[in-house]
């Protein structure tokens, strides 16, 4: 299983172009310890893409031969990407001419599903039905339509609302054998509020999430969907029969050397308010029942 939880990062499996120009680089590496870590001998190659497992004889080969697999990505929270298209979209662009992903997993679309109010929704497609949705819709189609976007494909899972959210980008010469949209893969339904795409190949899974926040109160029912989702996640990798790649805005910390402040963000309070258990108490994403949910996770 790997994981990756990050507003913009972008992962490649090793056989894919080398020497890409970095991305800039917001936080040094560290080891556990604090420690800074120990920096590439002169002349190594370098890249802010995450190498990961070798790849299988299912990917390799040159540009888009039968039975290739993606080996680079990207995930990135948008907090709206119809916002990030009318503000940050050419920042964008260029950056994904620069670093050529495969596939680009987005969160937090915020973009409504299709359907008139009142009836039935259409998760796979975007609104327009209204006059203001369907100028949005075509700045979102115009946005696509252009270099570098006009190379790859789109699946959408939506919400009803202008929330949550997600969206897997594939370069079209990709076949992936099944998408799914629920973390029951029995299930043709798509998740609640559009939080899970799966794009299986044949040698792995890519998992595209964005998890509910745990929030900060027992009564708001936030705590319950937020344990829900994890035991949902939970027996979605003890099912999975094949490697996992897990990306996305997961909504968790797990450990003290992922946050700035461990004390202060273990003991943050919304107005003085503590929860009636222990380990719920925190600011939202570092409770310890949250860090241990999700550490039980990856053991799997």
């Amino acid at each position: 299983l790997l994981h990756f939880r990050c507003s913009l990062l972008c992962w490649r499996l090793p056989g894919s172009a080398a020497h890409q120009p970095a991305m800039k680089r917001f936080f040094q590496p560290v080891l556990k310890d604090g420690s800074p870590a120990k920096k590439r001998p002169a002349g190594a190659a370098t890249s802010d893409c995450v190498d990961g497992p070798a790849p299988t004889a299912a990917d390799a080969g040159g540009d888009g031969p039968p039975g290739e697999e993606p080996r680079r990505f990207v995930t990135w929270n948008a907090n709206s990407l119809l916002l990030r298209m009318k503000s940050d979209w050419p920042a964008f662009c260029q950056f994904v001419a620069r670093v050529d992903p495969d596939v680009i997993c987005v969160q937090e679309v915020r973009m409504p599903a299709a359907g008139s109010k009142g009836a039935p929704k259409n998760p796979s497609e975007l609104k327009d039905d209204t006059t203001s949705s369907r100028e949005e819709k075509q700045t979102v189609l115009r946005a696509l339509s252009s270099s570098p976007f006009k190379d790859y494909r789109v699946w959408w899972s939506l919400s009803d609302s202008k929330y949550a959210g997600t969206a897997v980008f594939m370069k079209k010469k990709f076949e992936p054998k099944k998408v799914s949209f629920n973390l029951d893969r029995t299930s043709s339904k798509h998740d609640a509020d559009g939080r899970v795409i799966i794009v299986e190949f044949e040698s792995f899974l890519l998992l595209n999430t964005y998890a509910p926040n745990n929030g900060w109160k027992e009564e708001e029912n936030s705590f319950q969907r937020r344990r829900k989702w994890d035991k949902r996640m939970l027996e979605f990798v003890q099912q999975v029969n094949k490697p996992l790649i897990w990306c996305g805005d997961l909504n968790v910390s797990h450990d003290e050397i992922d946050v700035s402040h461990p004390d202060f963000f273990s003991d943050a309070k919304l107005n003085g308010y503590i929860p009636p258990n222990k380990e719920d108490c925190g600011q939202p994403g570092f409770t310890l029942a949250e860090r241990q949910r999700f550490g039980n996770i990856l053991s799997q």
